[in-house]
């Protein structure tokens, strides 16, 4: 039977524990743009209710979040208008900086993948608890698109030049190595996940409002450090040769001169990766990356929603769609464009100064609300998060 609405995300209360469980698992827990709202107004609800002291973000099923609902995004947009789909970044992105700036204790339970969009609603969680299962990936730029949800912020601040590492290959982390660079704070294993969740809501029935080290020390009662020996961690030095180049092209070459020089699987990898990839989507990355190292997680996200709607209004180029086309729709994998060429523009030398100026800075044109679900209260904080940005002629 297919899930309403109403139950794509589950709530629980345990006296002052309040619990989000997505509920999607036979879409892999794809955010939908109904998920993304009930998020948020539940998110800002127990926020605001003082007898709530611990959040829990938690999914059914084997994975926690595959990103977003692209697919039935991609459907939406073919029938009606390319701001449907500049509407779901903005929802989305709001409650990403909602959940960054959270003034409660979250604990996001990351048991299985956690890829693009999944990233963007755990990432800023207090605690974020990963186990063996867990997969981390943001492979935006294999289908038309770039690393959002707040990725050139966060990413930004891994050691050295992992994020761009990460960012510009898709690039698939375990558990242990998440806990190795940060992206999560404790290795737990899913067998006892019950029982911390458990010990969890004993500690804040018994406490009242134990402080986040408390909570701490709950947690890592149950948490144990696995870094394998191929940890992408034992190879940052080469990583950090390759990905420091001030250009793709530069990233693209250093990693083939390593191919010359060391065999191994990972440099493989990432120049194939790099060669499939969309270029506009990796010059947009490296470019907000490096700008987001001296940003805020505001600036950030304002920059990449820009961005994303000028990809989504296909005034430039129309990778996103047919990335998604490929990827997510027909699943043939082969994104074509212009002259059957697999992205346009396919090569980094076709991308001008303007183009790339055209997608950061400028925003597409003033959106229409094509949907009206918003609350007041998304209202004020959707103008509260952009109300900097200066719309521009379409023409």
């Amino acid at each position: 039977m297919a899930l309403t609405n109403a139950n794509q995300i589950i709530s629980e209360e345990v006296l002052g524990v309040r619990k989000m469980i997505l509920n999607r698992p036979k879409q892999l827990n794809t955010l939908s743009y109904e998920m993304l709202r009930s998020m948020y107004e539940k998110s800002r609800a127990y926020e605001d209710d003082p007898t709530v002291k611990l959040v829990i973000l938690k999914a059914n099923g084997k994975v926690f979040c595959c990103g977003g609902d692209l697919a039935s995004g991609y459907t939406y947009i073919q029938l009606g208008h390319w701001s449907f789909g500049a509407t779901y970044y903005r929802k989305e992105f709001c409650l990403d900086y909602l959940l960054a700036t959270y003034k409660k204790p979250l604990l996001a339970i990351l048991d299985g993948s956690v890829i693009g969009g999944g990233v963007g609603i755990s990432i800023h969680s207090t605690f974020r608890v990963v186990t063996e299962n867990t997969i981390f990936a943001m492979p935006e730029v294999l289908i038309g698109a770039f690393p959002d949800v707040g990725a050139s912020y966060f990413l930004s601040r891994l050691p050295g030049f992992f994020g761009e590492y990460v960012g510009l290959t898709g690039a698939r982390l375990n558990g242990a190595e998440m806990l190795v660079f940060g992206l999560g704070t404790h290795f737990v294993p899913s067998k006892n996940l019950k029982s911390l969740e458990d010990a969890l809501e004993k500690t804040v029935a018994s406490f009242g409002s134990p402080s986040v080290a408390t909570m701490s020390m709950i947690i890592n009662k149950f948490a144990q450090v696995q870094v394998k020996s191929d940890s992408a961690y034992l190879r940052l030095d080469m990583i950090n040769q390759c990905f420091c180049g001030e250009s793709c092209e530069e990233i693209l070459s250093s990693l083939e001169h390593l191919a010359t020089q060391v065999q191994e699987k990972w440099v493989i990898d990432a120049i194939t990766s790099m060669k499939s990839a969309n270029p506009l989507g990796l010059k947009i990355f490296l470019k907000t990356i490096r700008e987001g190292r001296s940003k805020n997680i505001e600036q950030c996200l304002e920059t990449e929603y820009i961005a994303i709607s000028n990809l989504i209004a296909g005034k430039i180029s129309k990778n996103y769609y047919e990335g998604a086309r490929a990827m997510l729709i027909d699943k043939d994998k082969k994104p074509k464009r212009m002259l059957q060429k697999k992205w346009w523009p396919s090569v980094f030398l076709d991308l001008s100064p303007r183009m790339m100026i055209g997608c950061l800075y400028n925003f597409p044109q003033k959106l229409e609300e094509p949907m009206s679900v918003h609350q007041n209260s998304d209202v004020y904080q959707e103008r509260f998060l952009f109300g900097n940005l200066k719309p521009i002629s379409s023409n």
